[in-house]
């Protein structure tokens, strides 16, 4: 009979748990889980950026922006088949949804950075701004690779 009392406590002190965890930034629950900025020839001023968010809130959220110090623009960009033509193009945002994860890649979304101000090395670290839809903001930082590279790297998980 005792437990019985105490369980409407648990369920109080659970449910202001779990309150006071939704009231700090809904973006720390937006995590980069992995990325990259995609190396090209010194002489190729853009390139693309390729990571992986996952959203561990309760609610969706909506990738609307992004900027970097490297490049004069940073574009949402999709790949869309048309008359089986491919072909980039440029998108409001992109939604993240609740408890799921945003993947940006080669062959669909992502992020392109126009007009590189210095051509990028391997292994730079190059710094992403990226805005919400609820006005959060957050900063990644992705290290610039050749795409062969990465594939290996998954395979071997080796570390420098």
């Amino acid at each position: 009979m005792e437990f019985k009392t105490l369980k409407p406590i648990f369920k109080q002190l659970f449910n202001c748990l779990i309150l006071s965890c939704a009231s700090f930034s809904a973006l720390a629950s937006v995590v980069l889980t992995e990325g990259h900025v995609r190396a090209m020839p010194d002489t190729v001023p853009n390139t693309a950026a390729y990571f992986t968010l996952e959203n561990h809130t309760d609610k969706a959220v909506r990738l609307i922006a992004v900027s970097s110090n490297v490049a004069k623009d940073a574009q949402l960009h999709t790949i869309i088949e048309d008359q089986g033509m491919v072909k980039m193009r440029h998108v409001e945002g992109f939604d993240i949804p609740s408890h799921g994860a945003l993947t940006l890649t080669p062959s669909g979304d992502h992020v392109m950075l126009l007009g590189l101000k210095a051509p990028l090395v391997l292994e730079q670290q190059v710094e992403l701004q990226l805005e919400f839809d609820d006005g959060e903001k957050m900063v990644i930082t992705l290290p610039v690779n050749k795409q062969a590279d990465i594939a290996a790297e998954q395979e071997h998980h080796h570390h420098h």
